[in-house]
């Protein structure tokens, strides 16, 4: 069950199941939620508790009647690294109700406009969420990489089919494939991202730009997502649940073992 605040002021916390998650914080200013991935000490990476809070943060700003966007940004200086591999592996997910999973397709389900701030590093899902998102500004510090090929695992999120309907064959093949660093100017040319800020402009603009949709009427900006969404949100979903079949078996495969047996060592 959600919790719902119908007014214009929130605590900075997310209600899970009855209780605060001290990982994924939301607040509220005038009409646009915004919601905080905040977990510094591990470069704000995903468990799957994190996962669970923030779909239903989430779910909460688009049942909520004093909310007209919501607005999704990291921590000092860092969106996320991506999955906490640790965790990961101890709860790897097997299937549609996996909360990576549900978090995927309520992002791909979410009605309200979201807005994307991004600084420093957007590892892994880090980026490819933001394919989902109607509107991402960024910092030149930027670092968005989708490095699953170097994990022996694939592409996921729907990244293999919205990243080539974005930026265009050659350069998701290259992103996906090679599983670099993205250059962040060359990453708002193709149309990933829609601005590039100073660092200490971000959170301004961000806010600015979310108050400024917030501004405009409600129903007409609802229907102009749902009208670009709607025609592609089947497909996307099946994608997602396709990609995650190959993701779930390539976490059992011998090269998943031993990227991952190489990423622990040379983290210890």
């Amino acid at each position: 069950m959600h919790t719902v605040n119908h007014g214009l002021v929130a605590s900075e916390s997310t209600i899970v199941s009855g209780m605060p998650h001290e990982h994924i914080l939301t607040r509220t200013e005038g009409a646009v939620r915004v919601v905080t991935i905040a977990r510094p000490e591990k470069k704000n990476a995903f468990t799957s508790a994190m996962y669970a809070a923030l779909t239903e943060a989430l779910a909460a700003a688009d049942v909520d009647i004093g909310i007209r966007v919501v607005l999704l940004e990291g921590q000092n200086g860092v969106f996320t690294a991506g999955n906490d591999l640790g965790d990961f592996m101890a709860n790897p997910p097997a299937g549609e109700e996996s909360p990576v999973f549900k978090f995927l397709m309520q992002i791909v389900d979410q009605a309200k406009p979201l807005l994307v701030a991004v600084d420093g590093p957007a590892i892994g899902i880090g980026t490819t969420l933001l394919l989902h998102a109607d509107y991402v500004v960024a910092t030149k510090e930027t670092r968005l990489q989708m490095p699953f090929i170097n994990l022996g695992l694939s592409p996921e999120g729907a990244s293999s089919l919205l990243l080539p309907r974005i930026v265009g064959h050659a350069r998701a093949a290259e992103w996906l494939m090679f599983a670099e660093v993205i250059d962040i100017e060359q990453a708002r040319e193709a149309g990933l991202v829609n601005a590039v800020v100073a660092k200490e402009e971000l959170a301004a603009f961000a806010m600015a730009r979310a108050t400024a949709l917030a501004g405009k009427p409600a129903g007409s900006v609802l229907l102009a997502k749902k009208l670009l969404r709607e025609p592609h949100r089947a497909e996307v979903k099946a994608v997602i649940l396709r990609e995650g079949l190959h993701f779930i078996e390539r976490l059992g495969s011998a090269e998943a073992a031993e990227a991952f047996q190489a990423f622990f060592t040379r983290k210890r």
